[in-house]
């Protein structure tokens, strides 16, 4: 008897079909109140007031330096003053690097100097050397144990300008990877084509790291023009070159992410995540990157604030991005176990150009109600891309843990003449851009707030490829 109940049992379950996720929608209340937020936000100037601000009153914002320190005491203060209702601060422990000086010097026939700036993380040391040019960093993977012995390898790689960056998952790896390839083919020395597009005489720095049991070696970038001239010399001959970077490792530093909150007025326990990172690279005043992430976010979640939202607004202030995402690794760590919390985020870390992009990978559940965003958003032109976008760089820790994400493509077309470089200040930022930006970020922050249901977000099980950046 019992074994013909269990039976039964089992067939049923296995004749019954899973039940679905119930689909997630925006009411039209929403829908209408989105409409009147965007046209406010397109008219607002908070964004530009909050990153003029931040890019004035403290300026550049290295990791660990004193700017950054006082760039949290800034961030605290803002958050109070835009109104947000909870702001807290949690630590990010990090190695601290230091630039000091930087020179380079073309030796003998043609002498002259060359504009440069010591990679982040590079190794200080004036070294001399005759120049090895490799037009890519396979060339320099390609060349010979020992066959740059005493030698100083040139990666000589130029980026071209593309509306979705592509070109810079090839500079960047030459920065990554190529000092480490040098010191493998006995390289005493370091030199790139910048990672970056501009025709302008300035340099693009950023993180170099050496693999575990090499002794590192100086690494530097030279601007564009620089380059140029360098492959123009060794094409009459022999060049040498003179490399004093006064740069390195010192110590530990601690900062903060910081952290606003706007409560929700009925489901304050779940989430709608934003933000940008606080800290910036030296040589500018970090204006794209990334005071105007930062200005957005704030603004954005501060105007949507005014509609009393039904989910808890959070914004982040991520500490420490440039140098490892070590912000955005800390508050995945921290709360890690509140991901179902973590109804959807999405952050600004691209620059300022126009939002010409909307996606998410919010499950076949939430498709309705992500469609409904992006119906809010097509009128500020930006497209529905649903093969398209991924995580922004400090969202990327907590959507590998299973948050959902959504993308709002900013056009990098002209984004990376200012990464990480000095001519990276605020007047490269256009105010209308910046105000669409903040629109774009208000109706897509308002309505995930007010979607009746969930967009996904769970813990990923091992193996899962869900949120993965």
């Amino acid at each position: 008897m019992r074994r013909s109940i269990l039976a039964s049992a089992l067939l049923l379950c296995v004749s019954m079909p899973l039940q679905a996720a119930s689909p997630t929608t925006i009411p039209d209340a929403a829908l209408t109140t989105a409409a009147t937020l965007r046209q406010q936000a397109l008219a607002d100037d908070t964004g530009w007031k909050i990153t003029e601000s931040l890019t004035t009153e403290v300026g550049p914002r290295l990791a660990g330096s004193q700017a950054d320190a006082r760039a949290v005491a800034w961030a605290q203060a803002k958050f109070k003053e835009l109104g947000f209702d909870k702001v807290w601060t949690e630590p990010v422990t990090f190695p601290r690097w230091e630039r000091r000086s930087e020179h380079a010097q073309v030796l003998g026939e043609h002498a002259q100097s060359l504009v440069v700036t010591a990679l982040g993380g590079s190794a200080g040391g004036t070294i001399e050397g005759e120049i090895v040019r490799f037009p890519d960093l396979a060339a320099l993977q390609a060349a010979p144990a020992g066959s740059l012995t005493g030698k100083i390898a040139f990666v000589d790689f130029q980026m071209h300008k593309k509306r979705d960056g592509g070109d810079y998952r090839y500079g960047g790896g030459i920065r990554g990877r190529g000092p480490s390839e040098a010191i493998k083919k006995g390289a005493i020395g370091f030199l790139m084509r910048s990672a970056g597009t501009t025709p302008h005489r300035v340099v693009n720095t950023g993180m170099t790291r050496y693999e575990e049991g090499l002794t590192p070696i100086p690494a530097a970038a030279m601007s564009i023009p620089d380059a140029d001239q360098l492959e123009r010399l060794l094409a009459l001959g022999p060049v040498k070159v003179r490399l004093a970077l006064d740069c390195g490792w010192d110590g530990e530093a601690t900062s903060y992410n910081v952290i606003g909150e706007i409560t929700g007025r009925s489901k304050p326990k779940e989430i709608v995540l934003t933000g940008g990172h606080l800290d910036s690279w030296d040589l500018g005043t970090g204006a794209i990157d990334d005071a105007a992430g930062v200005g957005i976010a704030m603004a954005a979640a501060h105007l949507v604030a005014q509609q009393h939202p039904a989910r808890t607004l959070r914004v982040v202030a991520f500490a420490n991005e440039e140098q490892g995402l070590y912000g955005g690794r800390a508050y995945a760590k921290a709360h890690a176990s509140e991901i179902k919390q973590h109804v959807i985020a999405a952050e600004s870390d691209f620059g300022a150009g126009h939002v010409y992009a909307f996606n998410s990978n919010a499950p076949a559940s939430a498709k309705g109600a992500i469609e409904a965003i992006a119906g809010a958003l097509k009128p500020l032109d930006v497209a529905y891309t649903p093969d398209q976008g991924d995580p922004e760089s400090d969202i990327g820790a907590m959507a590998q843990l299973g948050m959902t994400w959504a993308w709002l493509g900013h056009d990098g077309t002209d984004y990376f003449d200012l990464h990480h470089n000095a001519d990276d200040t605020l007047d490269k930022i256009d105010p209308k851009d910046l105000a669409q930006n903040v629109a774009a970020y208000a109706v897509f922050l308002y309505l995930a707030s007010e979607a009746k249901g969930d967009f996904g977000s769970a813990p990923k099980a091992a193996g899962s490829e869900k949120g993965a950046h």
